[in-house]
């Protein structure tokens, strides 16, 4: 069987995407195709895409969503609003995928492939990087960051029941005090209508709730935020939860569910509410809300910010990876 490689367009991508027979593996939100297109339309200036699928001409063996800059080429993406990435590849085509993506690549001008962020459970880490050892290319990987998850159990007294006496202590306190302030309820935006009306409030306690985020928000990443809400939205991924007391939004959270995951992408919270730890309890009942939905992984994304350890988080490691393909 012989496989060829060719560039595809963000529109092939799409449809490969939602043409389920390929086979194809997507393992993470952010390789789909709308994330990436969304990406490109706000970031891709003074970068070439470098969309590769490798196939038979009938079947996909893989795509590595990359992009172009100068001589090396990386994750299409960025590790600001990117957390990690990864390759898509038809599950057991994986050496078959990459021996001709690295065969590819040396026979161009491309010197270097510079990967980041990636996990240590990712294809990049578990496939490509041994395969790239066997045909003793130089290889450097080095961890840059950390992404922080927790495994659910089955329901949510269990859940406070795992975390360390002092913080079980504090949650339930904080909850409790929270929880008695007024009427309050947790409710979730998934439909494009309902996400449309719920955005603007997650906007404005995204940039009061924190100095820096406030200062990340620049025109540019806050119309990759609106571009992301709208198109994720669609797909019927992006999901945000808001603590609401009296009617009124006091805190938010931005997430996705996929594939039996909960991705916690983004937060804020009234700073008029603090006192009522308004940010920490909206987290914890969407944890709750994600064990009520049978979701199985609880994902805080990157960053080592303190909270998501006293909520029970556990550190994995993200890795950059270099390989010279001369």
């Amino acid at each position: 069987m012989t496989y060829s490689a060719r560039l595809i367009s963000f529109e092939e991508l799409a449809v490969l995407f939602h043409h389920r027979q390929s086979g194809l593996d997507w393992p993470i939100p952010f390789i789909l195709p709308s994330w990436l297109s969304t990406w490109w339309s706000v970031y891709g200036n003074g970068a070439e895409p470098h969309i590769i699928s490798i196939s038979d001409g009938h079947d996909t063996a893989g795509i590595a969503p990359l992009m172009l800059n100068n001589s090396a080429v990386q994750f299409m993406g960025n590790t600001d609003v990117c957390d990690y990435q990864d390759f898509i590849i038809q599950p057991g085509k994986d050496t078959v995928f990459f021996s001709h993506l690295i065969d590819v690549l040396r026979s161009g001008s491309i010197n270097e492939l510079n990967l980041g962020h990636v996990r240590p459970d990712s294809l990049t880490m578990t496939r490509l990087m041994p395969l790239c050892r066997e045909k003793q290319l130089d290889v450097t990987t080095v961890q840059e960051e950390v992404s922080v998850e927790m495994t659910l159990p089955d329901d949510f007294e269990a859940y406070i029941a795992s975390l360390d006496k002092k913080q079980r202590h504090e949650v339930r306190r904080k909850m409790r005090k929270c929880l008695t302030a007024g009427e309050v309820k947790y409710v979730v935006a998934d439909e494009p209508a309902s996400v449309a009306e719920a955005f603007p409030h997650f906007l404005r306690m995204f940039v009061e709730s924190r100095e820096d985020k406030a200062k990340f928000l620049d025109d540019k990443n806050e119309k990759f935020f609106k571009g992301l809400t709208r198109s994720l939205t669609s797909e019927k991924l992006l999901k945000i939860g808001s603590l609401l007391l009296d009617g009124k939004a006091i805190a938010a959270v931005m997430f996705f569910d996929y594939r039996g995951r909960r991705y916690l992408y983004n937060s804020g919270y009234d700073p008029d509410y603090v006192y009522l730890s308004a940010g920490l309890v909206n987290k914890l009942l969407t944890i709750k809300d994600a064990i009520d939905a049978g979701i199985e992984v609880f994902d805080f994304l990157k960053g080592n910010e303190t909270y998501k350890y006293h909520l029970g988080g556990r550190d994995v490691p993200l890795y950059r990876c270099r390989i010279n393909v001369l």
